[in-house]
């Protein structure tokens, strides 16, 4: 198969698919053990042109999106999604499950000092979160990590583009992205009703 064929079966098979294509797949499937580095090569040249279609990584697998340089063009023809967003609850069990996991319910709720139930289920049913085991202590208490679903939402790769939460100001953690503005209000707490 010569290399445009090669580019357009797995753009094919990248589009069809829906959900990430792991490097193993695509060489099964296009018959190239070489596969993998031309979905890579894809990504860069489809990158540089600035094409309406991106090729992206989740966990070592690939799938096409959109550019989110077209967004604005976008949302005139799709009429935005009616999900809500998350509440304050989630995304504090959100971020205490991605920079602890994996990590007990527990131990959720002794970092935030509340019953954390809600919350935790509400990203469970979204999917960023997952059950992942089961942990060797007394009552062998169910443990908690991040999916594939979890990286993808927030444009990630893997964990390690995560920011590395030692070098996040203090400030900010108690009053947003407001920096040193000394009118600055800490973040609104009030709406954390879940838990």
């Amino acid at each position: 198969m010569d290399l445009q064929k090669a580019k357009s079966v797995i753009e094919a098979v990248l589009f069809a698919s829906g959900v990430p294509v792991s490097k193993e797949e695509l060489c099964e499937i296009t018959g190239l053990d070489t596969a993998g580095e031309i979905a890579e090569e894809m990504s860069l040249e489809w990158e540089k042109e600035n094409r309406g279609l991106v090729i992206k990584k989740v966990s070592g697998k690939f799938y096409i999106c959109t550019n989110k340089n077209y967004f604005e063009y976008i949302t005139k023809l799709v009429e935005p999604r009616k999900q809500n967003g998350l509440s304050n609850a989630a995304l504090e069990t959100l971020s205490i499950v991605v920079y602890n996991q994996p990590v007990t319910r527990s131990t959720i709720e002794f970092i935030r000092g509340v019953n954390s139930d809600a919350p935790l289920n509400k990203l469970l049913e979204r999917g960023l979160v997952e059950e992942c085991g089961r942990m060797e202590t007394p009552g062998k208490p169910l443990i908690y990590r991040t999916t594939d679903v979890f990286l993808q939402a927030f444009g990630l790769e893997d964990l390690s583009d995560m920011p590395n939460i030692n070098t996040i100001p203090l400030q900010t953690l108690f009053y947003g992205d407001k920096g040193d503005n000394e009118q600055s209000t800490p973040l609104d707490t009030e709406n954390t009703q879940e838990g």
